[in-house]
C-alpha cells in the first residue's frame, strides 16, 4: 500500500512539474522554435527563387546563415527580402506551392484564380455578342440612356455596356496576373481584391458611359462607338475613375470643412 501511494505521489508531482514547465515556457520571452523554423524555410525559399530567376544575392547572406544565430537569420532574411523585391516570402511560398502541386497537371486545375478570370471573360464575351446582335441595342436606344429607356431595351443596353466594362477590367486583370506570375508577387488574397475590382470596373464603365455621356452638349454625338469606348475605358481604368471621384469628394469636403 505504501509503495503504491508513493508511486501515485511521484506521478502527481511529475505532472505538476511538467505543467509548471509548460507555463514557464509560455511565459518566458524569446522567439519560439516554430518561428525560427519558418524563418529558415523562408530564407531557403528566397534563395532558391533568387538563384532560379538570376537575381543577384548579397554575399553576406552566406555567412549569416552559417552562424545559425537568430539575429543573423533575421539580418539574412532582411537582406534577401531586399534582393527578391517586389516578390515577398509569402508570394514566393505560394508560387512554390502551386508549382509543387501541379505535377504536370493543367494550370487551370491548380490555379483557380486564373480559371475563374478566364471563365468570366468568356461569359462577358458571350453577353457582349448576344446583346450586340439584338435589334434593341442600337444607336437610338443607347442615345436615350437609362433615363428615357425602359423594359427589355433598357435591360439589354445595360447588359451590353456592362459586358464591355467587364471585358475591359478582365483585360487588365489577366495581364496583371500573368505579370505577377512572372515576378512571383502573387498571393492568395489577390482573389478577393480581383473580385472587388471586377465589380468596381463594371460600375465604373456604367458611370463613364451613362452619366458622363449623358451630360454632353449635343446628344447626337452620343453613338454606339462613343458609349462602348467609354464603358471599356471605365472598366479598364476603374482605379483611376475611383481616384478622380475620391479627389472631387475630398475637395468638396475641404470647402465645407474650412
Amino acid at each position: 500500500m505504501t509503495t503504491s501511494a508513493n508511486i501515485s505521489k511521484k506521478k502527481i508531482t511529475e505532472k505538476t512539474s511538467e505543467k509548471k514547465e509548460n507555463i514557464l515556457e509560455k511565459l518566458s520571452p524569446g522567439i519560439s522554435d516554430t518561428v525560427i523554423s519558418e524563418l529558415s524555410s523562408e530564407i531557403n525559399n528566397m534563395l532558391s527563387f533568387a538563384i532560379y530567376n538570376g537575381i543577384t544575392v548579397n554575399t553576406e547572406v552566406n555567412a549569416l546563415i552559417q552562424n545559425s544565430n537568430v539575429d543573423d537569420l533575421i539580418n539574412a532574411h532582411n537582406l534577401l527580402c531586399k534582393n527578391v523585391a517586389p516578390a515577398t516570402p509569402k508570394s514566393i511560398g505560394y508560387t512554390r506551392k502551386l508549382n509543387k502541386n501541379g505535377n504536370g497537371n493543367s494550370i487551370f486545375r491548380e490555379f483557380p484564380l486564373l480559371r475563374n478570370l478566364v471563365v468570366l471573360a468568356i461569359v462577358f464575351l458571350i453577353t457582349y455578342i448576344a446583346t450586340g446582335m439584338s435589334a434593341e441595342v442600337n444607336n437610338d436606344s443607347l442615345d436615350k440612356g437609362m433615363m428615357n429607356n425602359s423594359g427589355i431595351p433598357l435591360l439589354l443596353n445595360i447588359a451590353y455596356l456592362s459586358s464591355i466594362a467587364g471585358l475591359g477590367v478582365l483585360f487588365f486583370l489577366l495581364k496583371e496576373v500573368s505579370i505577377s506570375l512572372k515576378k512571383g508577387t502573387l498571393i492568395p488574397e489577390n482573389a478577393i481584391g480581383y473580385l472587388s475590382q471586377i465589380i468596381l470596373g463594371i460600375i465604373s464603365g456604367l458611370i463613364m458611359s451613362e452619366i458622363i455621356a449623358f451630360y454632353t452638349t449635343d446628344p447626337k454625338q452620343i453613338n454606339l462607338f462613343n458609349k462602348s469606348i467609354l464603358a471599356l475605358i471605365g472598366g479598364f481604368s476603374s482605379d483611376t475613375i475611383f481616384s478622380i471621384l475620391q479627389g472631387i469628394i475630398n475637395k468638396i469636403k475641404n470647402i465645407f470643412t474650412t
